[in-house]
């Protein structure tokens, strides 16, 4: 008999399931955010971001992309929000959760590598030994470990509510 939970494995994601955007740090109100970025015509928050991580997804509402690399909170986005959505008073950190696939972590199947941690700006990363790394609670998020990572085992799930 067919194991019934392990049906639905090549079947496409659900709107429920589908991994929830990351979005910018500085986020003052987030159903303001929800309501106004939408119909923000410039679009300056993703035009002044120093990385180039902040592109637009298919609302027109900012996500970040830690594909080439992370977010150094250089306040840039926030500064240039003509609609007060970003702001300084915000809170520096990304709402968003990191953390190691130890599958296809390569210091965790036994090979020394310290590209995570040589990355990580907070200092976030610890190894327990030579080849068990975790994030502790220093991690902002910031998706810095992401992109240098050579095994693509630095996973992150957006939303607001992911801390």
């Amino acid at each position: 008999m067919i194991d019934s939970a392990r049906r639905g494995v090549f079947t496409p994601l659900s709107k429920e399931q589908e991994p929830k955007p990351i979005r910018p740090p500085y986020v003052l109100d987030w159903e303001l955010f929800d309501q106004v970025c939408p119909n923000c015509q410039e679009k300056p928050c993703a035009t002044f971001c120093e990385e180039a991580i902040i592109i637009m997804d298919d609302l027109g509402i900012p996500r970040l992309s830690f594909k080439e690399a992370g977010c150094t909170f250089c306040e840039a986005c926030a500064s240039s929000c003509p609609n007060g959505v970003l702001g300084l008073e915000g809170r520096a950190q990304i709402f968003a959760k990191i953390w190691i696939d130890t599958a296809k972590c390569l210091a965790w199947n036994g090979t020394m590598c310290f590209t995570c941690k040589d990355f990580c700006d907070p200092n976030a990363i610890e190894f327990f030994g030579l080849y068990r790394p975790v994030i502790n609670d220093n991690c902002t998020a910031c998706g810095l470990c992401n992109s240098p990572c050579p095994a693509d085992a630095i996973a992150i799930g957006g939303g607001k509510d992911a801390l």
